[in-house]
């Protein structure tokens, strides 16, 4: 397996009206998020520790909530905040 981002519960439930060059920096936030997971838990499929809190993540325009499961090697974008 391998880590990966996604919208939950789903893209236009989350994110649905946000200008396109917003949802850029949100999506190239993600990616960054994905790597540094990749490099905090080598083997997240084989993790047995508790999932780290829900996070925000500052982008140009606003923010979002994510939400880190490990054992799934997934981040979870759940709200965005477009100011």
């Amino acid at each position: 397996m391998t880590w990966s981002w996604e919208y939950l519960p789903s893209e236009d439930h989350v994110i649905d009206g946000a200008p396109p060059a917003f949802v850029a920096e949100v999506e190239k936030k993600a990616d960054e998020l994905v790597r540094a997971a990749e490099a905090l838990y080598l083997d997240g499929t084989s993790y047995r520790g508790e999932n780290p809190r829900s996070k925000t993540a500052d982008v140009p325009g606003g923010m979002f909530e994510y939400l880190t499961v490990v054992r799934h090697e997934q981040i979870y974008i759940v709200q965005v905040t477009y100011l």
